[in-house]
């Protein structure tokens, strides 16, 4: 009895031994393929993300100013700003900032100083710092991981915030 179980056993160890695909003949794969030649890289300015976006101003700004402490000194909100919610803020943006266009994403997850927000594509580091939102009144605060304020919008049009940065440049959200 021992005898033939150890027989089935080995008989099936044999079996799925030979159906493993390392014991079997080789199998002819497709041969790589070549590297495509491309393009040198040319240097220039981008267009918008978004071609329909009105353009940001930038006339004025003094890039060597000194930031400004909006934390102190916040930005005065326009006759027209509208009234929001945190729901109004929420999922993807748009965000142009001094000739610069890059996404913003925000959340409701509770985070220091807010709520949850990051950024894609930024290369300026106070865009790319964004960490947090929230909202002050109709005030909508974008902050950085220490919890500094990075900047204030108050909202101009259904789907689009515009504002200042702590440099002094203008700053949008709009989807």
């Amino acid at each position: 009895m021992m005898r033939a179980g150890k027989l089935v056993l080995v008989v099936g160890l044999v079996v799925l031994a030979a159906g493993c695909q390392r014991f079997s003949g080789g199998r002819n794969y497709a041969a790589p393929l070549p590297a495509t030649p491309t393009t040198p890289v040319g240097s220039g300015s981008l267009a918008p993300l978004d071609p329909n976006a009105p353009p940001v101003a930038t006339a004025g700004l003094d890039p060597a100013a000194a930031p400004a402490d909006l934390a102190s000194n916040p930005v005065a909100a326009p006759s027209g700003a509208q009234d929001i919610g945190r729901t109004d803020l929420l999922g993807g943006w748009e965000l142009s900032s001094a000739g610069e266009n890059c996404k913003a994403f925000m959340t409701l997850t509770t985070w220091s100083g807010g709520y949850r927000a990051n950024t894609r594509g930024c290369a300026t580091p106070a865009l790319t710092g964004i960490a947090a939102w929230d909202l002050n009144g109709n005030q909508v605060v974008l902050k950085d991981g220490t919890g500094l304020i990075v900047a204030q919008l108050y909202s101009s049009a259904p789907g689009r915030f515009d504002g200042q940065t702590s440099t002094g440049s203008p700053i949008s959200l709009y989807r």
